[in-house]
């Protein structure tokens, strides 16, 4: 486990992993009450109201529900078509829930995936997501520019025979840096998405372009540049004939000459974790 490698882990950490551990608590306790009939919205509803009862009053993004081929993000092409609808569960469907709370000014941002009973084509996706997790770590520590890891994830997933479907999401990003939040009584949001977060995200953006680096991990070429310290977001994201399957979690990234502490996942007792160790 990342806290056995790397000792204990700094105050700082400790509140990141608190909240990425309380997204992944409230996206468990969210997908053990789905049943047939329950929609996008409904889901994406029962998350904001699991934190909020928890203390959560500020968002990266608020929580986000895909059914069905939604999943893989089948004819996706504006931004709207994220948001929540009202697309009903079915027996079988696979499904995601997606969640990025502020708990006590720290973000997380997470990804889980998962089906209303057994859903063989998405169990051997999640499974297979595991070499993509591997490979991230092992090329961030070998300090390859984020652009060509993406190049290798794209590589990956054709082998596997997939598509990658975080191609989808705005500027093609597989990650986003985060941060801390500065808390405040009233918390705006702006077409979902937490203002104090995004200015922050536009902060390290500004910062970045003088500096040569980007708080986004793409394909393109602002994201050409070895993989930046702080906390990243990622999020591999695999699709198949209209089914899909990603993690999402922090990876932790330093300046460290030492390769097992320059770069680490924040956790490793995540879902998708222990199911893999499970499997084996």
């Amino acid at each position: 486990m990342a806290t056995a490698v790397h000792g204990e882990l700094s105050a700082r950490l400790r509140g990141f992993r608190q909240v990425q551990r309380l997204a992944y608590e409230c996206a468990e306790a969210v997908a053990a009450r789905l049943e047939p009939g329950v929609t996008e919205r409904q889901a994406a509803r029962m998350q904001r109201e699991w934190l909020r009862a928890r203390g959560v009053r500020d968002w990266f993004h608020l929580p986000f529900a895909w059914f069905g081929d939604r999943t893989a993000f089948t004819g996706f092409r504006v931004p709207l078509q994220f948001f929540p609808t009202d697309r009903r569960l079915e027996p079988g469907m696979p499904f995601i829930l997606d969640m990025a709370p502020v708990y006590e000014g720290h973000t997380a941002d997470i990804g889980y995936s998962g089906s209303l009973g057994v859903n063989p084509l998405q169990d051997r996706l999640m499974a297979d997501l595991e070499a993509h997790r591997e490979l991230i770590l092992r090329e961030v520590r070998e300090r390859r520019p984020l652009r060509e890891i993406y190049e290798d994830v794209d590589r990956l997933m054709a082998r596997q025979g997939y598509a990658n479907r975080h191609r989808a999401y705005p500027f093609g990003v597989i990650a986003h840096k985060v941060g801390q939040v500065r808390q405040r009584r009233w918390t705006p949001h702006l077409f979902g998405f937490g203002v104090q977060s995004l200015k922050g995200l536009a902060a390290d953006a500004l910062h970045g372009h003088r500096e040569g680096w980007s708080p986004l991990w793409s394909p393109y070429r602002f994201s050409d540049h070895p993989p930046q310290p702080g906390l990243w977001a990622v999020e591999p994201h695999l699709g198949f004939r209209g089914t899909g399957a990603k993690f999402e979690e922090i990876l932790v990234v330093t300046d460290s000459a030492d390769p097992e502490q320059s770069a680490f996942w924040l956790d490793d007792d995540l879902p998708h974790v222990r199911r893999w160790a499970e499997e084996k």
